[in-house]
């Protein structure tokens, strides 16, 4: 009986999400309240800032025990961990390419990027822009064009019957259109309006079809 019990539990599609930042991890929690059949962790488990080594760390080892494993990155996020660095110390945006030549070669490790931020995943739902946001504030700016409530707090993300992933999932399917139109994400390309959220929402939907 024990056997059959493991051979059905290893069966099951799990997925481990990291994010860092409350945003993300709210979006994402509210996506396994309206989803409830899917079988996602999301690290770390409380909302906490972690040095990008530490997310390093925790991709792999997660990637030894789930089927996949989604890094969530704000490149905002790096380039101003860039801009505060003391001189000599290492470039983050430089660590972080060393980190996508390294994951680049385990197989169930994905790395999601959305520049600016977020936000800009959001304001995708709405518009089909590749206008490049400097700042994260640019990118929320533009998306209180169409939720004039929108706040990053985690009241208004996790409210009720009308969270965040409610608020948007009507749209998602032109969100995903208009972020796969913009392509993927070049570090040698700073610049560039991205979200490779398409990916995060195209694989989910081949493991829990």
């Amino acid at each position: 009986m024990r056997k059959k019990k493991d051979l059905k539990f290893k069966s099951r599609k799990q997925i481990a999400i990291i994010v860092d930042g409350e945003c993300e991890f709210w979006y994402f929690e509210m996506m396994k309240r309206n989803e409830s059949t899917l079988n996602v962790s999301l690290k770390p488990k409380l909302p906490q800032k972690k040095r990008l080594s530490e997310q390093y760390n925790e991709i792999v080892e997660s990637a030894k025990h789930f089927d996949s494993v989604f890094w969530i990155v704000d490149f905002d996020k790096i380039n101003e961990e860039d801009r505060t660095k003391s001189k000599g110390q290492k470039s983050t945006v430089q660590e972080f390419k060393e980190y996508q030549i390294k994951l680049s070669k385990v197989d169930n490790v994905k790395i999601i990027v959305n520049n600016p931020c977020l936000e800009f995943w959001f304001l995708l739902h709405f518009e089909k822009t590749g206008r490049f946001f400097d700042s994260c504030e640019g990118a929320s700016k533009q998306l209180k064009k169409h939720l004039k409530d929108y706040e990053k707090t985690q009241k208004y993300f996790t409210k009720k019957d009308n969270d965040i992933y409610l608020k948007l999932l009507s749209n998602q399917k032109n969100a995903i259109e208009h972020s796969k139109a913009l392509g993927d994400f070049d570090i040698n390309s700073p610049q560039s309006a991205i979200s490779e959220m398409f990916e995060f929402f195209e694989k989910k939907h081949k493991l829990f079809a």
